[in-house]
């Protein structure tokens, strides 16, 4: 069994059933719209997807997307919730493109339909199943036929839709002052319930001038990844001011500080519209609460509930000045993105085919934007998160590319980190999954045709990382993504978890841990990747942190808030809590950190990592939203000696080319001292035989990268890891003519301290070829000649 993913529940909540207090019994709207509809003369003949000013700014085109809708309507609203409508709006197909559309000038939104601020809007569709009946108002049932037909649609004229291609949403579904999430039900409970009061609308946006800054241009092979939450990066932060914690604005003041730590990448979770309005409502329960943000309701709007400017148009200019910040600290914006699977979820009920939240895509084109069963009933769900996009129809990939384009160009952000990412190489639409890395027709492939990564030695170009399994069968897909994407590792990260916390009980071979330590060939040379296309990481969000890994013998997610309680997250974890002694946990969390840095590969950290942040053994906070899942400032003695020796280690990363290969390392002997680009020895100072690679019982390794032959003019480096629980003597090969071996940091417990990594200049000597180093039990060893 492998800890590819582990188990756990990120399902969007069911909005009809979010918390036990929630009224269930459908608000209905009263019937009928305001009398003066006005029909425009002339739908928008062309034009991009959402709504949008034309260029003179007297006209607002909107653009929605149906292959299968009868009728569109455009509703306009002047406020976000708890009004009617100010004008209902019948949209007009083009039958070639399947977009419906109408103009509508801005001039009568202002004046005859009152509209003198921002302008909210959403869509009521009919298709298939329910049918266009005149005598339909709203909260009536008038031309029902069923709440699916054969075709898979769920037409619902009673639910306001939000337009996919909104660029901000108004608000959450559920909000504390809008509860009851029955109203966008559907079956026969709740197909009469109007949503429109209630419901999240559009907000059209003009084109805004906030600049970006200048993206940096780094190669990936070159970045320190930072995985972060951004309302936790500074919600418990007192050196932001108050009502800028957990903020984009928060965010954006702790750039010069993560800049300090060595960080050139910050990779937040999820900044799209996801249901959160509603956290903490209860703080003594976590039923609904989502706190990481992986259920989207929006693939274009930042979430507002990350912005201290909640006026509309103030996420998305707080956003860009946020990475603008980052920007000019020299860091990436990396962001967490979900198109495998979507905030409306999947049936309210086991084995009903009728009752479903109808909030956007389901409303619109049921079969083209999700995949079904062969029967065209129920969502193709082999993710475990209430059913599969369909990414594999032209319409939801240009969705999928469409909205990144927009990130990418129009919001700043540098690359993307793709959640359950084997879903956009699915080639079957509906009754089926199979995935392709070939095929250029998935929305995997049309990503980076469309939009190249950056090349290997940097330069323009985007980062696509890609989380390369989910739960299902056909799904791990690790080291077989397409030239241009790079993977999160999970063969680096569970290696390392085994060899320290699993040894007689996990097998694990010197080769194992060589192929690991140098970029892992076997996955990504093959296909002509690199070794920066391994993300390696030792703990992501998604599990135990760094502490926790090295404390915890197990979960423990049942705890009281703020802690817990949280469901799933996996029984599999190969953590180890040291046999409860404090001192070893800090030595086992630093020789996880070292590999990692010591490693061929892109390193990823997650945020609080650096100071040793715990959760007390909770694999799965999904939903806490609290202070004990949000990042501190205030660190004991050894939280903050951790966070030197974190700090130290990425420097000598980043000083170091030699670690940060483009290649993959070659052992040829290519230089005087007979020696390689990388060379490996046993303890003894010998080169392993085949013998010694083989056998899990050897559980110390070293090896010497020449810095020299990869353009290092520090000359050589040389690691020792000693995963055995006593002392192994080290008997060092030669540092090169001239030289001799200086200790960088020990991790050992008698090092401990804020010089446990030595600065520059200040290494101790230890001597040169031959020299015997006794390295205590599970510590690694750094040295460079000099």
């Amino acid at each position: 069994m492998r800890v590819s993913r582990p188990a756990r529940i990120r399902r969007a909540p069911r909005l009809g059933v979010l918390a036990a207090t929630a009224v269930l019994a459908a608000t209905f709207a009263g019937p009928g719209a305001p009398g003066a509809f006005v029909v425009p003369a002339a739908a928008a003949s062309g034009g991009p997807l959402g709504a949008h000013y034309d260029t003179g700014g007297a006209t607002i085109e909107f653009r929605v997307h149906s292959s299968r809708a009868g009728r569109i309507d455009l509703y306009l609203y002047r406020t976000a919730s708890g009004s009617q409508e100010a004008a209902a709006i019948p949209l007009t197909k083009d039958a070639a493109t399947n977009v419906w559309s109408v103009s509508v000038p801005v001039a009568t939104v202002q004046g005859q339909y009152g509209i003198s601020g921002a302008v909210y809007y959403g869509y009521r569709a009919w298709g298939p199943n329910w049918p266009y009946d005149p005598a339909w108002t709203k909260g009536s049932t008038a031309g029902f036929i069923a709440d699916v037909d054969a075709a898979g649609n769920r037409f619902n004229p009673n639910k306001l839709l939000t337009d996919p291609y909104a660029r901000e949403l108004s608000h959450d579904p559920i909000t504390p002052g809008g509860a009851d999430g029955a109203v966008y039900g559907t079956g026969p409970q709740h197909r009469g319930a109007d949503s429109g009061t209630q419901a999240p609308k559009g907000v059209v946006l003009a084109d805004g001038a906030t600049s970006t800054g200048t993206k940096p241009n780094r190669a990936l092979k070159d970045d320190i990844v930072y995985e972060v939450h951004v309302r936790g990066l500074t919600k418990n932060d007192p050196s932001v001011p108050a009502a800028y914690r957990g903020t984009y604005k928060g965010a954006a003041i702790k750039a010069a500080d993560l800049a300090a730590l060595g960080v050139t990448a910050v990779e937040f979770l999820p900044v799209q519209e996801t249901q959160n309005d509603a956290n903490d409502i209860d703080p003594t329960g976590t039923a609904g609460d989502n706190y990481w943000g992986y259920s989207t309701l929006n693939y274009f709007a930042p979430d507002r509930r990350y912005s201290s400017d909640k006026s509309p148009g103030g996420p998305t200019r707080e956003f860009k000045e946020m990475v603008r910040a980052y920007h000019d600290a020299g860091i990436k914006v990396f962001t967490d993105v979900v198109y495998n699977h979507t905030g409306e979820g999947g049936p309210w009920n086991a084995n009903d085919k009728n009752t479903y939240s109808l909030l956007s895509l389901r409303g619109l084109d049921n079969p083209a934007y999700y995949s079904l069963t062969s029967d065209m009933q129920s969502p193709w769900d082999n993710t475990g998160v209430g059913g599969n996009v369909n990414t594999y129809h032209p319409v939801t990939r240009n969705l999928i590319t469409d909205s990144l384009a927009y990130w990418k160009d129009t919001l700043g952000v540098d690359g993307f980190r793709f959640d359950l990412a084997p879903v956009l190489g699915n080639t079957c639409q509906h009754g089926c999954f199979q995935y392709s890395r070939t095929d250029p027709g998935t929305a995997l492939n049309r990503i980076t045709a469309l939009m190249p990564a950056r090349p290997a030695t940097g330069g323009a170009g985007t980062d696509w990382i890609a989380e390369p399994w989910a739960l299902g069968s056909g799904t791990y897909q690790v080291g077989n993504f397409p030239a241009g994407w790079s993977e999160w590792n999970d063969k680096f990260r569970d290696t390392v978890r085994r060899d320290q916390n699993a040894m007689g009980v996990e097998n694990v071979t010197p080769s194992e841990l060589a192929t690991r330590f140098a970029g892992s060939s076997d996955l990504y040379q093959d296909d002509g990747r690199a070794p920066y296309n391994s993300v390696n990481f030792a703990v992501a969000h998604d599990g135990f942190t760094l502490a926790d890994l090295y404390m915890c013998n197990s979960k423990n997610n049942s705890q009281p808030w703020p802690y817990g309680p949280s469901d799933g997250g996996s029984d599999y974890n190969l953590s180890w809590d040291q046999a409860g002694n404090a001192a070893d946990q800090r030595k086992a969390a630093r020789n996880g950190f070292a590999l990692l840095m010591l490693s061929a590969g892109t390193p990823m950290t997650t945020g609080g990592d650096e100071y040793l942040r715990s959760v007390r053994c909770n694999n799965n906070p999904y939903n806490l939203d609290s202070s004990a899942n949000w990042l501190t400032t205030s660190w004991s003695g050894d939280q903050s000696t951790f966070r030197t020796y974190a700090q130290r280690m990425i420097a000598f990363r980043k000083a170091h080319s030699a670690l940060r290969p483009t290649g993959f390392y070659t052992a040829a002997d290519t230089n005087a001292n007979g020696m390689g680009q990388l060379n490996w020895f046993t303890p003894a100072g010998s080169a392993p035989d085949g013998t010694y690679w083989s056998n899990p019982n050897n559980h110390a390794l070293g090896w010497r990268i020449d810095g020299t032959e990869l353009g290092d003019s520090s000359s050589a480096l040389y690691v020792g890891y000693n995963g055995w629980s006593g002392d192994v003597d080290f008997t060092l090969p030669s540092p090169g003519a001239g030289k001799n071996w200086y200790r960088v940091t020990d991790t050992s417990t008698w090092a401990e301290g804020v010089d446990q990594v030595a600065q520059p200049g200040s290494e101790a000597f230890i001597g040169g070829a031959g020299t015997v180093y006794r390295l205590h039990g599970r510590a690694t060893l750094l040295l460079i000649a000099k």
